[in-house]
C-alpha cells in the first residue's frame, strides 16, 4: 500500500518538548488508573516431575496420586523478565504529518513510547528500546531506575525517519533477532508502526516473538488522520515512499480501494496477534495521547498499571 510522502526531518509539532509532554501524558494516565494489585514476580504452573526423596510434600499432586498411583511434584515458574520492550518503526512513511496531526507519526509514536516508559519505570519494571530503521536513534538494553526515563527520552528525541525506500529484510531481522535474544518469559513487547513500509514477513516475524514464552505482544498502529479517512478531493499525485513512484489519480477513485486495503491490513495483523494472545491498537496522530496510552495498557492486560 503506498504511503503518503514523508518529511526529510522529523516534525514534532505540538508534541515538543518530548520530556515535558510525556510527563504530562503519563500524569493524565495515572489519574484514570486504579492501583495495581501486582506485588513482585508472577508465579505460574510449569508442569510435573517425578517425586524424589526430600521434595517438599506441599507440592505433591494428590490428583495424580489418586488416579495413577504415582508420586508427582508440581513445579512452578517465576516470570523473571518484567521488562517493557519498545520497538519503534522509523521507516520513511513514519515521517509524514498532515495539517490535522499533532506531529509526525514518528514523533507521536515517540510520545506514546516515552509515556509508557515513565509508567513502567514507576512500577519498577525496566524498559528496553529497539528501532526498525531510522537515523540517529540507538538501541538501549533493558534499564530501570531514576535515570532510565531520561536516557530513553533522550534517544527518542534523536530519531529521524529513513529517506524514501522500504525497510529491508536485513533491518527487520536485526531488530527482531536482538529483541528475541534479550527478551525472556513474561515481558511486554510493544511495536509502534504505521505497518505501511514493512516487509511482507514482518507480521509472522513479530508474531513469533510471542511463542510459548508468555510474552505479551502489542502493536500500536500509528496513522496520520489523513491516512485514516483519506479526506481528499479532486486530482491527486501520490508518491510511494518505498519506491518513489508517482501515482496520478483522483481522490474519489482511490478512496474506496485505499480504505479497503487499509482495513484488510489491520484485520490480518489483528487476527494473527489474537492467535498469539496479542492485541492491535489503532490510533492516529491527532488522537488524545492519554487515551492511546490507556488503550495500550488495557491491551497489555493491565500489567503496566
Amino acid at each position: 500500500m503506498p504511503a503518503l510522502s514523508h518529511a526529510s526531518s522529523l516534525d514534532w509539532g505540538e508534541l515538543s518538548p518530548l520530556r515535558l509532554t510525556a510527563r504530562t501524558v503519563a500524569d493524565g494516565v495515572y489519574a484514570g488508573l486504579h492501583p495495581s494489585p501486582r506485588r513482585g514476580a508472577g508465579i505460574e504452573f510449569g508442569g510435573h516431575r517425578e517425586y524424589v526423596p526430600g521434595d517438599d510434600l506441599r507440592w505433591l499432586d494428590h490428583r495424580t496420586l489418586m488416579r495413577h498411583g504415582r508420586l508427582m511434584i508440581k513445579e512452578f515458574e517465576t516470570e523473571t523478565d518484567r521488562a517493557l520492550r519498545l520497538i519503534v518503526d522509523a521507516s520513511a512513511s513514519m515521517g509524514f504529518r498532515s495539517d490535522r496531526a499533532r506531529g509526525a507519526k514518528l514523533a507521536y509514536a515517540a510520545l506514546i513510547a516515552a509515556a509508557l516508559t515513565r509508567i513502567a519505570i514507576a512500577a519498577g519494571d525496566p524498559v528496553a528500546l529497539e528501532w526498525l530503521g531510522g537515523q540517529g536513534g540507538r538501541s538501549l538494553p533493558a534499564i530501570g531506575g531514576r535515570e532510565a526515563f531520561e536516557r530513553i527520552v533522550g534517544t527518542l528525541e534523536l530519531a529521524e525517519p529513513d529517506p524514501p525506500g522500504q525497510l529491508t529484510e536485513e533491518e527487520l531481522e536485526r531488530a527482531l533477532t536482538s529483541t528475541l535474544r534479550q527478551t525472556r518469559r513474561g515481558a511486554i513487547i510493544v511495536l509502534f508502526s504505521d505497518l505501511l513500509d514493512l516487509p511482507e514477513s514482518a507480521l509472522e516475524r513479530f508474531a513469533a516473538l510471542g511463542g510459548a514464552h508468555r510474552r505479551t505482544l502489542v502493536v500500536v498502529q500509528v496513522l496520520d488522520p489523513l491516512e485514516t479517512d483519506f479526506a481528499l478531493s479532486g486530482p491527486l499525485r501520490l508518491r510511494a515512499t518505498e519506491s518513489r513512484a508517482l501515482i496520478e489519480t483522483d481522490a474519489e477513485t482511490a478512496r474506496e480501494g485505499y480504505l479497503a486495503a487499509l482495513g484488510a491490513l489491520q484485520e490480518r495483523w489483528r487476527a494473527r496477534l489474537i492467535s498469539r494472545r496479542g492485541r492491535l491498537v489503532v490510533c492516529d496522530s491527532a488522537s488524545d495521547p492519554v487515551e492511546v496510552v490507556r488503550s495500550v495498557i488495557r491491551a497489555a492486560e493491565g500489567r503496566l498499571a
